[in-house]
């Protein structure tokens, strides 16, 4: 008997289940789940050994992002991560143009998890820690004392990081708060730089207020980031800024678009608290010039964007030469949750994970196989299981399709049939 024919023989004796290197994708297909306005597009890729994978599109994002890749994976190994990933990243782009991708990208970790019967962090490096911290985003109040409260109750959660938005609304709320251009302060289809927005005095000072009586009712020993200033330019971020370094806020997010380097740079330079961007960035790429130009102190990747696990495991590794730590955005189901997770995991200078569904009780109830409640203490436990570490509750799915608003949904159904994506037409070749 030869040696490969002793190996066989072994092999029959036990459940391998699966032969990676036999392994072949056989379909995708796509469940919406809804809550009010928000829309979590999960993705089943399917294979010919029965293991399927679990990814998710952006929130907000079309399933269509995804569906058109299909016919690009068909037949393919999914264990072979990177050349599935080089093939497709083309068809993403920046914020919610880049969800199929990044959706893709998931389900193929959990696939080679799945394959290998390893957790998914393994294939990203391992794991520099047993947990992942987590922040809960809070709703805004305009009631700073309601607003200190909530934040409170967060803490007795065991939230041991916080967020709320500080925007332009504080300002306007006091007479000649802010000034104007007719009609710009209604609109959201300006970038901040261009709708002449100013913040006056008496609005800094009604900011400053609004933050002192939150920081007086949490104290300052637990980090507060801050998001949602509106849609003003430079100079009045700048002079936001600046108001408010006293309450050392653990960052300031997003105060103008990504785009911007330069801008990022004059900010970072002119106040003393972090500067964060990077929620619709995709691809390493699109965070080298910040970060090659010391221009934040945060990144703030949503993975479903930036590219998946392994691209924003990279992104993280690039931010952490320049000295930056990495903050995590997202917004969806316990899928794209989980992916985060493992990232989290993997990534040296990771910091937290923001979670926008702590007060939905549904949430938990999408997927099985992990320790519930999923969020304990501010945290969420490194999943052993292989893959993902879940696997979804079909009844919780189906009970939460497309809620909340129909017209989102590209499938009205629980994950049928995708059969008129299976032979799309294309050359793809981005070079002659």
């Amino acid at each position: 008997m030869t040696a490969q024919s002793d190996s066989d023989a072994v092999l029959d004796k036990i459940n391998t289940g699966s032969r990676p290197s036999d392994l072949k994708i056989t379909d995708m297909r796509i469940a919406v789940v809804g809550q009010d306005n928000w829309r979590w597009p999960i993705i089943r890729i399917y294979t010919n050994q029965g293991l399927v994978g679990l990814g998710e599109v952006r929130d907000g994002a079309s399933a269509r992002y995804a569906l058109m890749l299909k016919s690009r994976l068909l037949g393919e190994n999914p264990t072979e991560i990177d050349r599935l990933f080089r093939k497709i990243k083309q068809f993403g782009g920046d914020a919610r143009l880049g969800g199929g991708v990044c959706g893709v990208e998931m389900a193929l970790m959990d696939l080679a998890g799945k394959a290998y019967g390893v957790p998914a962090y393994m294939f990203a490096g391992g794991k520099f820690r047993d947990s992942v911290r987590c922040y809960a985003d809070t709703p805004a109040l305009r009631d700073p004392k309601a607003m200190g409260e909530a934040l409170k109750g967060r803490m007795e959660r065991g939230f041991t990081y916080l967020k709320m938005d500080i925007g332009t609304w504080i300002a306007e709320a006091v007479e000649g708060g802010l000034n104007y251009p007719s009609g710009m302060l209604e609109t959201n289809d300006i970038s901040h730089p261009l709708t002449g927005i100013q913040i006056t005095d008496r609005g800094i000072e009604a900011m400053q207020e609004y933050v002192a009586t939150v920081r007086d009712i949490i104290g300052y020993e637990i980090p507060l980031a801050s998001d949602h200033f509106g849609h003003i330019g430079l100079e009045s971020c700048i002079k936001v800024a600046r108001a408010l370094d006293q309450f050392s806020l653990a960052w300031y997010e997003d105060m103008i678009p990504w785009q911007y380097t330069d801008q990022w740079k004059r900010l970072a330079e002119s106040c003393t608290t972090p500067v964060c961007t990077g929620e619709d960035i995709y691809l390493k790429e699109g965070f080298k010039p910040l970060l090659d130009s010391r221009a934040v102190g945060v990144i703030h990747p949503d993975l479903a964007t930036s590219g998946g696990i392994l691209e924003t495991k990279k992104i993280g590794d690039y931010a952490q030469e320049h000295g930056v730590m990495m903050a995590l955005h997202q917004a969806g189901s316990p899928v794209v949750a989980m992916a985060n997770v493992h990232c989290g995991l993997a990534t040296e200078n990771f910091m937290a994970l923001e979670m926008h569904s702590v007060d939905n009780p549904w949430w938990d109830d999408l997927v099985d196989g992990i320790s519930k409640p999923i969020v304990e203490n501010g945290y969420i436990q490194a999943p052993e299981g292989p893959g993902l570490g879940i696997e979804l509750n079909e009844e919780a799915v189906a009970e939460h399709i497309n809620r909340g608003n129909e017209n989102f949904a590209t499938h009205q159904g629980m994950f049928e049939p995708t059969d008129e994506w299976d032979a799309l037409d294309a050359h793809d070749r981005t070079w002659s």
